[in-house]
């Protein structure tokens, strides 16, 4: 499960949680950390469950932590608060799950880690590697026909460089989907004491 990471869609509102205005019955994007016992099949039984119950995931990405006997889910959901009270009960019932977290709340940092592969002949290069610059991404790969670009930070810095380069030719791409951290100076999730 170490590493994995998934991207399940892309949201219907580009909405910035923090600072949103909330509107009654209306759906917004919430940010959700789960601490999990890392163990084979955690990742199939977690995203099987919220399959099952129909909640819509925009990304979710799994990785161990500083201990290697937890991973870190950072889920992204979409939804009222109704929804998300929902999916932290269901979560919480989950043996292997030892703490949720919703960050929406909170003042957190997130990041979102994309490459991307795109058309650069040599007569386009400079201006690729110009916009690569603006957004302080990185050029990791150079063939004589394309540029892989590593490009991190909120996704909305991520999709305006999507739509910057898209007129050059998109070849591929890979998103983590996001991930977060409190910026409190306490542990996102601490494990309870003794497991």
């Amino acid at each position: 499960m170490s590493g994995a990471a998934l991207r399940l869609g892309d949201s219907a509102a580009n909405l910035q949680v923090l600072g949103a205005v909330r509107l009654p019955g209306f759906s917004m994007r919430h940010v959700l950390s789960a601490l999990v016992i890392n163990q084979p099949g955690v990742l199939a039984h977690i995203s099987g469950m919220l399959a099952s119950r129909a909640f819509n995931i925009d990304s979710l990405a799994v990785g161990e932590t500083e201990n290697p006997r937890y991973s870190r889910m950072t889920f992204v959901l979409t939804g009222d608060d109704k929804v998300l009270d929902q999916v932290r009960k269901q979560l919480e019932k989950i043996v292997t799950v030892v703490t949720v977290v919703d960050y929406s709340k909170q003042e957190f940092v997130e990041r979102d880690l994309m490459l991307i592969k795109v058309a650069a002949p040599a007569g386009k290069r400079s201006e690729v590697k110009e916009l690569v610059e603006i957004f302080r991404g990185r050029i990791v790969d150079v063939s004589a026909e394309h540029m892989m670009i590593e490009i991190s930070g909120q996704e909305r810095k991520v999709e305006a460089f999507i739509d910057a380069v898209r007129p050059y030719g998109i070849l591929e791409l890979v998103r983590t989907g996001r991930i977060a951290l409190m910026r409190d100076t306490c542990m996102s999730s601490d494990p309870p004491p003794g497991t």
